[in-house]
């Protein structure tokens, strides 16, 4: 029976065809179908369909799942944390893997390494880790999924103290698209481990991770300062011109959007469109207090907020802005500089936006996220960059989202010219567009992907992502 025969008789509930698989096969005419599809995707705005939703127990269950999409001929997506923009997790028609029961934790403090299931989500890994005053470097908000955002890269409150999250990866249980069950590590398959240390989920499906630990928390500094329309950018001045100064030690995030309702917020000012920056010290009190200093000398804020807080308490900071099932839409951007007309073209925009949920961010990169040379992992960027930017258009309702969608592509056109190219980070990218992701690997970097893309995935069954094509295959000579 070939393929599309296969696809077009086959229940998705058919035992024989899942025969092995220990988890639940979700079909559309299971009576929580539609439950279960919606819960598992964070991005409101993304309603697919999948044929079956297979919540595998182990990695051999993902096997079985990737063998029959390759037999039938059927789309295949990969839900981690389901934290995603792009909703590439799920699709039409699709067999999707949900591998969020593959979440357990296991720490080595000695060592400082951890292990970790495919579908662990941050807050659970820095719910162990942290047990013992260690983390794995992370992203900003805690619900999202370990998976995609290591394979993607990892830039977070940690980057400039530890690098991203990709650079403490050690080892990887990978199930291929021939549905074989590898590792990955700089010593088996070191090809395939450069590959997904940034090259996204491109290569396999990833059932466990092994990270290399550092120190962190379990109190961190913060330090937050607030600036209306009129001297945000003043204050951005200042921060791009002293940032060089600051120890690698200190987190440093650039945002404008609406002020939260907070106590330390004036009362006039709560819900009002201005500028925040935000430091966050994983070494000495003093030195974020001098940063932070130096910079409201500069740039006095119209209110400011300095405190410890726990560092998981950090890593969940950003939840409540981030809920579950909000719509949302991203464009990213790498800018070499930060430089006067581009905060120009930031204080321009970010009055336009619709909805008040909607920002802008931006992360001053260096310290250890500029150690490794750019060939020494596959992350889409360079080590060079400085700064890593963030439009974000988040709304409850369709048109308000649609309203923002525009402004945040009219937004990130207008910065295009001051950044010097289109690349960006690809775990902020709603839209996969070839000419971005050429962009943001360097056609060397993609080269080198596209050749180990051939050997593990030469059919691109993994291509619902920041899509690798697989290099073209040499035809086999002829004995005549």
């Amino acid at each position: 029976m070939g393929s599309a025969e296969v696809q077009g008789q086959l229940p998705a509930s058919d035992e024989q065809a899942w025969a092995g698989f220990s988890g639940r096969i979700v079909a559309q005419d299971d009576a929580d179908y539609d439950a279960v599809r919606t819960e598992l995707v964070w991005n409101g705005d993304i309603d697919r369909r999948p044929w079956a939703i297979a919540r595998a127990l182990s990695a051999d269950d993902v096997a079985i799942a990737v063998k029959l999409a390759r037999a039938t001929g059927r789309e295949l997506a990969v839900r981690g944390g389901g934290h995603n923009f792009s909703g590439s997790c799920t699709a039409d028609d699709a067999i999707m893997i949900d591998l969020g029961a593959l979440s357990a934790v296991s720490v080595d403090p000695v060592a400082a390494t951890a292990r970790c299931g495919g579908g662990t989500r941050w807050a659970q890994l820095d719910a162990a880790t942290q047990a013992h005053g260690l983390a794995v470097p992370g992203g900003v908000v805690s619900h999202t999924g370990v998976g995609g955002l290591t394979l993607g890269g990892g830039i977070g409150w940690l980057t400039r103290t530890a690098g991203l999250s990709c650079d403490s990866l050690l080892s990887a249980e990978v199930v291929t698209a021939g549905g074989n069950v590898v590792r990955a590590s700089a010593e088996e398959n070191p090809d395939l481990f450069w590959a997904l240390r940034g090259g996204g989920g491109n290569f396999g499906v990833v059932t466990e991770f092994e990270f290399r630990l550092h120190q962190a928390g379990p109190m961190v500094q913060m330090s937050l300062s607030l600036w209306d329309l009129d001297h945000g950018p003043r204050a951005f001045r200042a921060l791009r011109d002293q940032a060089r100064n600051i120890p690698d030690d200190i987190a440093i995030l650039l945002a404008a959007m609406n002020a939260p309702p907070a106590p330390f917020v004036p009362q006039e000012q709560q819900g009002a469109l201005g500028y925040q920056v935000l430091l966050v010290g994983h070494g000495s009190p003093e030195a974020l207090s001098q940063a932070a200093g130096d910079l409201r000398r500069e740039a006095p804020p119209l209110a400011a907020f300095d405190t410890p807080i726990p560092y998981t308490a950090l890593q969940q900071m950003s939840d409540s802005g981030n809920p579950w099932r909000i719509r949302a839409y991203e464009k990213a951007i790498y800018l070499d500089e930060l430089t006067d007309e581009a905060i120009d073209v930031i204080a321009r925009h970010i009055t336009l936006k619709s909805s008040p949920m909607s920002f802008m961010s931006l992360f001053i990169l260096g310290g250890k996220y500029a150690e490794p040379a750019d060939q020494d992992t596959a992350f889409a960027g360079s080590r060079r960059t400085r700064y890593v930017l963030t439009i974000t258009a988040m709304a409850p309702a369709p048109e308000l989202l649609e309203a923002d969608r525009a402004w945040a592509r009219a937004f990130w056109a207008d910065l295009v010219p001051h950044a010097g190219g289109v690349g960006g980070y690809v775990n902020w990218m709603s839209e996969f567009e070839e000419d971005r992701i050429l962009a943001s690997y360097g056609a060397e970097k993609y080269q080198r992907l596209s050749s180990i893309k051939a050997k593990y995935d030469p059919d691109n069954l993994f291509h619902l992502n920041a899509n690798i094509r697989p290099a073209a295959q040499p035809k086999p000579r002829s004995t005549d």
